[in-house]
């Protein structure tokens, strides 16, 4: 799918990619939240968080804002599993009728961690599954 990107989350890309050396695909300016989502190439999250979570913290400091990162994947399953982290999620299921839904099975002490204060987490991760994968909506079992 091909992802539109703000001018600010442009701007955003640049100084993450700039402080962490990893590949964004995808950067979300969440004002609401007063945070910046990035979407991280595969395989780069490591560098992305830097030793001891460094790269993390110097990028928040350039943004003035806080930072989740979220690593890509190459199926609708693993990302969603991903867009939920830090919640163990067990398994994801895809079921495509009117709608494609992810049925995400979560560890029962991680619901409140996957579903977030207010319901952000859980609107995130439906807002990057649907840019990415055209996922309709996620639901936790």
């Amino acid at each position: 799918m091909t992802v539109t990107l703000s001018d600010e989350a442009r701007q955003c890309i640049v100084a993450f990619e700039d402080i962490t050396d990893a590949t964004a695909v995808d950067c979300i300016v969440d004002d609401e939240n007063d945070r910046v989502v990035f979407v991280v190439k595969a395989g780069e999250i490591g560098s992305a968080i830097g030793p001891g979570g460094r790269n993390v913290s110097r990028v928040e400091d350039r943004l003035g804002r806080d930072v989740k990162l979220v690593e890509d994947a190459p199926t609708p399953e693993g990302f969603v599993a991903n867009a939920l982290s830090p919640a163990a999620v067990y398994n994801v299921t895809i079921s495509e009728n009117r709608d494609t839904v992810a049925y995400a099975e979560v560890a029962h002490e991680d619901r409140g961690v996957a579903i977030g204060e207010g319901g952000h987490n859980i609107e995130l991760a439906k807002t990057l599954a649907k840019r990415h994968y055209d996922v309709d909506d996620i639901q936790l079992t």
